[in-house]
């Protein structure tokens, strides 16, 4: 069984080929292309590399295509990509315009060059359907709700990872089991006391915190749309609705200019001053006394250590503080000034341990913390492609 997991971006496809055949999970390639200005060329192109370089003999070698999807209107978990959850898919895209878009126009296309495969999806908001509704609501009125005004959440295939990924860490068979199958069962599966209690930190290009309890999530630092939460590279992260119509009227705006400012001048990008929108560029601004760029940095930590805090409130206490993607695997620094001065809530960080890590799974604590802090890179493609084959052999 060889499934494909296609990530879209909006000039962009990645891949990686997995083989779960006899028992086995293997990922046997992997490769992406840049600028893509056509899908089509381009995904004919991603099947021939994948028979050039002798991984498949034709396209019905692959079982199915798997696609890290955002959301759809009234449709969650791992589903097939038919025409009706692609529509569905279609009624969110001005919320998730940078996602949802090329999604659809890859799903299509895939559908056309290989109609007897199947396409499935897993929706990144299906990692918090068990949470709490309290967690999930806005104070919005009914109809506002009905229409899908929520806390979705987001990065669930991330979060997901690190769930089970960290409960194998800390010897926790039981609660990694329950992670495993919460798809299948709904977080049915047994677990034992004490309960496991983990923070995943997932910080990149675009960022947000998971409290996760006993492998299930009880919320997501983004809301509606992945705009929302943590500032990210050049997206605003949390902002009060009445921002909006405030600077459409002060500021003499269209709705269509203020989205794309939101979206394209936001996040890291806006802070900074315009730097950039990659942390490594304004770190080294801020390392040269850019107090822009400094502030960028300063605000990341600052919801980051705010939206942990919450979570060990609501979690009634912390096992293991994870981090994760680009800037949580590769920035100490980031890591170090996130940590600061928590040691009365159990979080210490090892100076040296912290500085070495480099990007390697592991614990980064001090002997003396309460709380394991811990280094987890993440494998989003790996969790899509285990859930198409529970998800096809659920079909069988």
């Amino acid at each position: 069984m060889k499934i494909l997991v296609a990530n879209l971006g909006s000039t962009s496809l990645k891949y990686r080929l997995f083989d779960f055949s006899d028992g086995k999970e293997e990922l046997l390639t992997r490769g992406g292309y840049e600028r893509v200005s056509d899908y089509a060329q381009t995904i004919d192109g991603c099947l021939a590399d994948l028979k050039k370089g002798g991984f498949i003999k034709d396209d019905s070698d692959l079982a199915a295509v798997g696609f890290k999807t955002i959301m759809a209107r009234d449709i969650n978990g791992c589903v097939r990509l038919d025409e009706k959850a692609v529509e569905a898919m279609e009624f969110y895209n001005n919320v998730a315009p940078a996602h949802n878009p090329p999604y659809i126009t890859g799903i299509r296309l895939f559908a056309k060059r290989m109609p007897n495969t199947p396409l499935v999806g897993l929706f990144e908001t299906a990692f918090y359907q068990w949470a709490p509704e309290a967690a999930m609501r806005y104070a919005v009125p009914d109809s506002w709700y009905k229409a899908g005004v929520r806390r979705w959440g987001f990065h669930g295939a991330s979060h997901k990872f690190i769930a089970e990924r960290s409960a194998e860490l800390l010897c926790r068979e039981d609660v990694a089991q329950r992670a495993r199958q919460l798809y299948v069962d709904g977080g049915a599966s047994p677990v034992r006391k004490p309960n496991l209690r983990v923070i995943s930190c997932h910080l990149g290009g675009s960022s947000s915190i998971t409290g996760i309890l006993n492998g299930v999530a009880i919320g997501n630092s983004m809301g509606l749309s992945p705009q929302s939460g943590l500032p990210h590279n050049n997206r605003v992260g949390d902002l009060d609705a009445f921002a909006l119509p405030f600077v459409m009227r002060s500021l003499g705006l269209t709705l269509d200019e203020v989205e794309k400012l939101m979206c394209k001048e936001s996040g890291l990008k806006g802070l900074s001053g315009g730097v950039s929108n990659d942390l490594r560029d304004i770190q080294a601004h801020a390392d040269q006394g850019d107090a822009r760029a400094q502030l960028a940095l300063d605000v990341l930590m600052h919801q980051t250590r705010h939206w942990i805090g919450a979570y060990h409130l609501q979690l009634n206490g912390l096992d293991a503080l994870v981090f994760t993607a680009g800037i949580g695997e590769n920035r100490p620094s980031c890591r170090a000034a996130i940590c600061k001065d928590l040691d009365q809530l159990g979080i210490v960080l090892d100076p040296s341990l912290n500085a070495q890590a480099g990007a390697q799974e592991g614990v980064i604590s001090a002997p003396e913390s309460r709380v394991k802090v811990m280094i987890i890179p993440t494998n989003e493609e790996l969790v899509v492609a285990r859930e198409v084959k529970r998800f096809l052999g659920k079909q069988n």
